[in-house]
Order: C-alpha cells, then structure tokens, then sequence
C-alpha cells in the first residue's frame, strides 16, 4: 500500500451538531471514527498484551517517538522489522512526534530556530530533536501515521510566546513534510495557537496550504479550564478541512471526548483510562468509581454488568482485595475494563450519529454523570 491507497472517508455529519462518522484506511487496517486511542508510550498499554486490547475494540494504538527513540532505540526497532512486529500489534500505529515531550521537560530544554535540546529523563544524555530527525525516527518506527514536530507551550502564557510557538510549529511542520520519505507513512500537521481563535485560525489556513493527510489540535489540556478548550475548538474546527480527519491530542476525560465529537473531533488519545485504572480509578456511566473505598469490600456486583468481556465478571469485592494486597492483576484488570469502557462509548456515539441523535446521547451520559454538557450551536443544514 502507498499513500495514495490511505483513505479517510466523511460518511455522515449528525444533522444537529457537528459530530462527524467516518472511517480511516491504512496499511494495517480500517479504523471506524470516532475513535480513541490508548497510549502505548514505550511500545506497550502498561499491563495488557496486545490480545487484551484488541479485544477491548481498540482499532489503532499510539507509540511514543521520544521514548522509543531512547530506549531500545528506533535502529533497533527497525532490526525487528518496525514496531507493529516488535510489540506483536498487527492493527494500525499513530506515532507522536516529541513535542509534547519538548513541553513537558521545559525546565530543561533550549529551543531555538533548529531544533530542540534537551537531557534524556533516562540518564540525562543531551538530546537534539529537530523536525527531520523526528520524522526519521518515525519512519524507522514503520508507523502508519506520523506527527509533525510542533513547539507546545503550557497554558496561561503570553500572547507572544503562544504566537512564537505557533509560527514556529508552521516552519516546523514545511520541514517535516519536506523530510518525508516513506510511502507506507502518512503525516498529521499540528495546530496551534493556545487560547487565541485568530491564531488558531491563521494556523489551520497556514498548515492547510501544506496539504497534509490529516490535522490535529494540540496545545491544549496544559493548563487551561474545559470550557475554555471547548471554545477554542468550537472555533478551530470550521477552519479544518472537512474531507480529512481531526485529532485531538492528549485529551482524554469521557465528557471531553463526547464534547470534542460533538464539535467535529474524530480521533482521541490520553493516558487516563490506563493511569487512573492502574491507581484503583473505573470509569462507569454513573462516575468514577475508586475501587478502594471501604463501600466495596462485600460487594457482588462487577464494575458493569453491561460489558460483557472474559476480564470483566470479577466482583468490585474481589477487585478491592486485589488492590488492598497490592496484587498486579488488580490494575491490570481495572486498565482493561477503563479501555473497554471507552471504546464502548465510541461505539454507542458513532451509532448515535448514524441516527441524528449524538446531542440526546451526550446529554444522557452528561447526566449520569452528575455534569452539565457544554452548550454546542445547533448545526444548521
């Protein structure tokens, strides 16, 4: 397969938000959008084999280009015939650029026109990540969609260095593209601009012109309220092109994926479910749900008599205790049931889209939740 064979396809937009179905072809296999992504930073969703989270209806998985790139190294990865035969995952891969890692290790990086320099979280070697070396681990990944490199900032910051990031992350991204030489490998631009709508505007025209496979929206979940993200997507995603796909990255809370949807969002990733599955947090349709309260000890009933799995009979009773004794099998199975709970809820909003009523299914989540949703503008026809 070469790029020309990688599809995204707009099946069909709800006739009163901006939820959007569709359905994205790869080398590796079809993803059906909506979608969410769990996190596989080091090659690996920490405690599940890739068995375990196909069947919890994962369609595409997302490696970590500054981790794998450390350790074992993109080189070697690519001895062992890429990174879908290294983890033994035979579906599709998105692989993140390091930017986010730029960002989130800011007390000890330089930036500047080039490239970025930062120390190694591992052994505090100095690393250079310019944005042809980011595709070229990338490529040596074999993954099947590519980030750009992008310059994030954390929220609130000011108007100029949001700009600077912003104009940076462009020139970036010509480079990324110019870079490019893979022809199983498709790339995602970057949008940026933090809270400012211009911005963001300006850069979704600017990277469009660069024609990209897919775009993304980044910069956002660093600091800034919901609401506030909510709006500056409102705002974003008219100015994306409708015919290709959307990503939302790092933002992964259930009411965010649902209000993300609604205004025009199609692929998610976040370490959430995983993380707070594996410190004793389930998702459920009436809240989180903290396997270690007391309330639990001599309760029967499972996480969710609705999802039906081999993982997912366990009693909360027995889950407690597997958490109490400190037992790994208790984040492991907690882990499980969050991504099943999350792939569930795409399944149920790309059937709600399908039949004009994503608004109505985001309310009754919203509610059960014990939330307000975020008023979306009716789309009109």
């Amino acid at each position: 397969m070469t790029k020309s064979e990688f599809r995204f396809e707009l099946l069909h937009v709800d006739r009163h938000c901006g939820a959007r179905l569709g359905r994205l072809t790869t080398p590796h296999g079809e993803i059906q959008l909506p979608t969410f992504m769990p996190v596989g930073t080091n090659g690996t969703v920490k405690g599940l084999t890739p068995q375990m989270i196909a069947e919890t209806g994962a369609e595409i998985l997302l490696g970590n280009t500054y981790h794998l790139s450390l350790r074992p190294g993109a080189e070697i990865v690519r001895q062992m015939g890429g990174l879908h035969k290294f983890m033994g995952w035979s579906k599709p891969i998105l692989t993140d650029s390091g930017g986010f890692q730029i960002f989130s290790l800011a007390q000890a990086t330089r930036i500047t026109e080039q490239l970025a320099v930062f120390k190694s979280h591992i052994d505090g070697q100095t690393i250079e990540l310019t944005p042809e070396r980011a595709i070229a681990i990338q490529e040596s990944l074999g993954s099947d969609i590519a980030m750009v490199l992008d310059h994030v900032v954390g929220l609130p910051a000011s108007g100029a260095q949001v700009r600077e990031a912003c104009e940076r992350t462009i020139r970036w991204a010509r480079r990324c593209k110019d870079a490019a030489s893979l022809s199983t490998q498709v790339q995602f631009g970057i949008v940026q601009g933090g809270l400012d709508v211009d911005l963001r505007r300006w850069c979704c025209q600017q990277l469009r012109e660069l024609e990209f496979f897919g775009y993304a929206i980044g910069g956002l979940s660093v600091g800034e309220q919901p609401r506030e993200m909510y709006v500056t997507l409102e705002a974003t995603c008219p100015h994306l092109p409708a015919d290709k796909p959307r990503y939302l990255m790092g933002v992964g809370r259930p009411q965010d994926l649902l209000t993300g949807i609604s205004l025009g969002i199609d692929m998610f990733d976040c370490v959430m479910p995983t993380r707070n599955g594996r410190n004793g947090l389930a998702f459920t349709d009436d809240g989180p749900l903290r396997i270690r309260n007391q309330v639990h000890q001599t309760d029967p009933r499972p996480l969710d008599a609705s999802l039906s799995s081999a993982y997912s009979h366990f009693s909360r009773a027995y889950l407690r205790h597997l958490f109490m004794a400190d037992e790994m099998l208790g984040p492991i199975l907690l882990s499980f049931h969050n991504l099943l709970y999350y792939q569930r809820l795409m399944v149920r909003a790309r059937e709600a889209i399908a039949n004009d009523c994503f608004r109505d299914f985001l309310r009754e989540k919203f509610i059960g939740w014990g939330e307000v949703p975020f008023e979306i503008a009716e789309r009109r026809a």
